[in-house]
């Protein structure tokens, strides 16, 4: 009998930490100092919105790394959850993110990547439809196709040579995040008084810096899909909390970087008003230069993040269909390559599908966000379950400051989840519908799977 093949541990060290820092910065850093400012107003509160959600989200490396050392197995968070509250939960948390969460997010870089080189002028035509029949079609929304769909093949045809592609841009990215940092703090026009300013026409008080916090939070975002490729990584026991702490950690140093650096070039009432003030700190700096280098640092950061997006949501229902809880196609590993192939492909037709509808394609992604930071927090519960079911389990790494900071996490979580809903009311009570419609699809596969036992 041939054995089936298995996915390979093919990323190192250094690949996991690319998909930590590749994943976490995509154009998040770019823009929401402006939000934060219009919130906070005050660049001393941005600038420790940001100290506060870097913390934050260090704290949910550090669960998630105990969590990912004594659980490294493909599908993270699905993991976790299966086996902390039982498969319906599990499934429920799979069917969000392979129907909706992972596509939608893979359309949404693919699109903001394209709009960013619509900043080209040669690039200008990309708002330009190329076919208006049946349906009209950018040419912008074929490049986002094609970009999309380019990404998913380089995953389909191995595990290393998306970890080295991820590993090498994230590296560029890296030094390109660096640049703007120096160019910013050599400008002679610069004032260290700016950190002192304040937008007059901000929100203001608790309310204003809780949201300049959520702001910050959804731009740390990205670090939990490492998780997703733990059956891949080698000696997954040291490398996942390793590139887990030193990836949100390198992410924080640089985000507070370029905060400052635009803090130092613009006052705070240019920050509030700009669309994307690090791009308009740049161009002070470096006039049409500094904005191109923002504009490609940019572009670049949502290739990045899309890899790492494609890489980790295929390994979701690739698990679940491993339980015979899903369609057993989306289990199949290739012979050749080690991937998880089919789960690959049908991740990017559903990416594809969302490009093709265009704009309304944000309704599906605004439908998944109260869902994300729902299984969050649920994942996140999971090592208290854990440390009192299984107390003598091996665990290769422990969470330091257990139970404080897990409970800041899983708090931060219920925070950002309290805003979303509060903000986002209509499509996260839908996105609620949307979970719990896949309650009778789980039962109708747990009565198929008993009846083939």
């Amino acid at each position: 009998m041939t054995r089936s093949p298995e996915l390979a541990r093919d990323l190192r060290l250094s690949h996991a930490s690319a998909i930590v820092v590749g994943t976490i910065i995509g154009s998040g850093i770019f823009l929401v100092p402006a939000e934060m400012m219009q919130a906070a107003g005050s660049a001393k509160l941005v600038y420790l919105a940001w100290l506060v959600g870097g913390m934050l989200s260090f704290f949910g490396a550090l669960t998630y790394a105990e969590l990912g050392a004594m659980k490294p197995q493909a599908g993270g968070e699905y993991v976790y959850i299966r086996d902390g509250y039982g498969p319906l939960a599990g499934f429920l948390y799979a069917w969000t993110w392979f129907l909706i969460a992972k596509p939608a997010s893979i359309a949404t870089l693919a699109i903001g990547f394209v709009r960013v080189l619509g900043n080209f002028p040669a690039l200008s035509f990309f708002a330009r439809d190329s076919v208006s029949r049946p349906l009209p079609i950018t040419y912008g929304q074929l490049v986002a196709i094609a970009a999309a769909t380019l990404i998913s093949i380089l995953n389909y045809i191995g595990i290393k040579k998306a970890g080295d592609f991820q590993l090498v841009f994230t590296f560029v990215k890296v030094a390109i995040i660096l640049s703007i940092v120096v160019v910013g703090f050599s400008y002679s026009g610069g004032n260290w008084q700016n950190f002192a300013g304040s937008f007059t026409g901000a929100k203001g008080g608790m309310a204003g810096f809780m949201a300049a916090l959520v702001a910050a939070l959804w731009a740390y975002d990205g670090w939990n899909d490492l998780n997703m490729v733990s059956g891949e990584i080698s000696n997954p026991e040291r490398n996942i909390p390793r590139a887990l702490i030193f990836g949100v950690a390198l992410v924080g140093v640089l985000y507070m970087l370029v905060n400052a650096a635009v803090q130092y070039v613009l006052p705070a009432g240019a920050i509030a008003v700009s669309p994307r003030p690090a791009s308009d700190a740049m161009a002070v700096v470096l006039r049409g230069l500094g904005a191109g280098m923002v504009s490609a640092g940019m572009a670049l950061s949502m290739l990045v993040a899309m890899n790492g997006t494609v890489m980790s949501g295929a390994r979701v229902p690739y698990a679940v269909a491993r339980d015979r809880y899903f369609f057993s196609a989306l289990a199949e590993v290739h012979p050749r390559f080690r991937t998880p192939s089919v789960a690959i492909v049908v991740q990017a037709v559903l990416a594809v599908v969302l490009l093709l509808l265009g704009g309304s394609f944000r309704q599906f992604f605004s439908l998944a966000i109260f869902a994300e930071w729902l299984f969050y927090m649920i994942a996140g519960t999971t090592v208290f379950v854990f440390r009192r079911r299984d107390p003598q389990a091996v665990r290769p790494y422990r969470v330091w400051g257990y139970p404080v900071v897990p409970i800041l996490f899983v708090l931060a979580s219920a925070v950002l989840l309290y805003f979303t809903f509060r903000d986002n009311y209509p499509n996260s009570a839908i996105g609620c519908l949307v979970i719990l419609a896949g309650i009778p699809v789980f039962y109708g596969f747990a009565r198929r799977r008993r009846s083939n036992a």
